[in-house]
């Protein structure tokens, strides 16, 4: 290769950067050569014709309203928006595609009892919500039951009733109330049995996949 071939040689470093690279430099260069066009016919052609080799990437979505429509909003992207065509959607704008989202509410953790768990949280709220009746004495006494599973999987020991009536108690701003309980939760050994019976079938199960798949190999 000689010298003069090297000096036409461009590098993508001495090239503008792409708006969407995903879409290429090629399809880059067609929409910056549309937006040099000046007859408004001709624009609207090259528009047309863009987007449908746009949709030539993808041909399972092509004819799909929705993609259609992402595929012009791209257009005048790529365009910086300067691209005076008739589309056949709304032509986007910079301050909307600028607009930052509106922020998602997190979900507010007990601070004192974080291990039991957002849905413990919620389940207790619909509760006291309840009127008072023996079926809500039995959901109350559910959710003590899988508090306790909770405690237990934060703290692999062993916990009393009584710690657990008096977290529900505390949770549910003294609307539920368990502490004369007569009938005991599930007992701390048995849920940490079932947890490791449980723990042991998944490593188990993994272990066969793996052997299977080795086998195929």
């Amino acid at each position: 290769m000689n010298l003069e071939a090297l000096e036409h040689l461009q590098y993508n470093t001495s090239r503008s950067q792409l708006i969407i690279p995903e879409n290429g430099r090629h399809f880059q260069k067609m929409i910056d050569q549309a937006l040099e066009v000046e007859a408004r016919d001709e624009r609207n052609k090259m528009a047309h014709a863009i987007v449908s080799v746009m949709g030539n990437m993808h041909p399972h979505l092509r004819d799909v309203p929705d993609f259609q429509h992402k595929l012009w909003d791209q257009l005048f992207i790529m365009s910086d928006f300067k691209l005076d065509v008739d589309a056949p959607f709304p032509k986007p704008s910079k301050e909307e595609l600028s607009q930052k989202p509106e922020a998602l509410p997190y979900p507010q953790n007990f601070p004192k009892y974080r291990f039991y768990g957002n849905n413990i949280k919620r389940m207790i709220d619909i509760a006291v919500d309840w009127e008072e009746s023996d079926k809500r004495e039995a959901l109350a006494l559910a959710i003590a039951n899988h508090m306790k599973k909770c405690y237990l999987n934060w703290n692999k020991d062993t916990v009393e009733d009584s710690v657990i009536f008096d977290h529900l108690f505390e949770l549910s701003e003294g609307r539920l109330d368990l502490k004369n309980q007569k009938e005991a939760l599930t007992n701390s050994e048995d849920i940490l049995r079932f947890a490791n019976q449980k723990h042991q079938k998944t490593n188990y199960s993994k272990k066969n996949n793996r052997s299977n798949r080795n086998k195929k190999k």
